[in-house]
């Protein structure tokens, strides 16, 4: 197992095809999936044909960016997974953050514990200047999840979304931390 993070109660490491399952089992729980793609089912088949090979392909890059599936450190159970790296068309130094938890991790502290520990290592690090994250605007969980690792609500924005997903017209939200900000909240200030 290649781990690349540790905190207090999660295990962050590098995905395996022997995850398949996981993942299965993740994103085709309807609540999971509800801001997402609407709750619908997701095939085994695109998810051990695509989705797979896309997160084991991060680990070909030199920059130590990428998917980690995420375990509890006293269990040993798979309890979802955490994503930094570099968005779509982002500037160089800016990382996305993401995460996706089963339904029996939520509101646990999870979320926020390996947001926090994946953006001090991007910020002491990796050379991160700016940390991003979004969702859509009526997904609060996910929000509160951002809030509780630093970032702050930058924008509220309307994109193409796929249909069927409740509540999608009101919008996505952008967060966004930067180095400065990081480092004035570490030191009190």
């Amino acid at each position: 197992m290649h781990i690349i993070l540790e905190t207090e109660r999660l295990v962050l490491r590098r995905f395996t095809e022997d995850d398949l399952d996981h993942l299965v089992e993740l994103d085709n729980d309807p609540e999971v999936m509800r801001h997402l793609n609407g709750g619908r089912p997701v095939a085994r088949e695109l998810i051990r044909d695509v989705t797979l090979p896309r997160l084991l392909s991060y680990y070909e890059r030199p920059d130590g960016f990428g998917f980690w599936a995420a375990e509890e450190k006293s269990t040993g159970e798979f309890i979802g997974w955490f994503h930094f790296r570099p968005g779509k068309d982002a500037p160089p130094g800016e990382l996305e953050l993401g995460y996706r938890l089963r339904k029996a991790a939520w509101g646990k502290g999870y979320g926020t514990e390996g947001s926090r520990a994946l953006i001090d290592r991007g910020f002491t690090e990796q050379g991160v200047e700016r940390v991003t994250a979004g969702t859509l605007a009526v997904n609060t969980g996910s929000r509160r999840v951002m809030e509780k690792a630093g970032l702050t609500h930058v924008r509220t924005y309307f994109d193409d979304w796929p249909e069927g997903i409740v509540r999608s017209e009101e919008g996505l939200v952008e967060y966004a931390l930067t180095r400065a900000e990081w480092e004035a909240n570490r030191s009190g200030l």
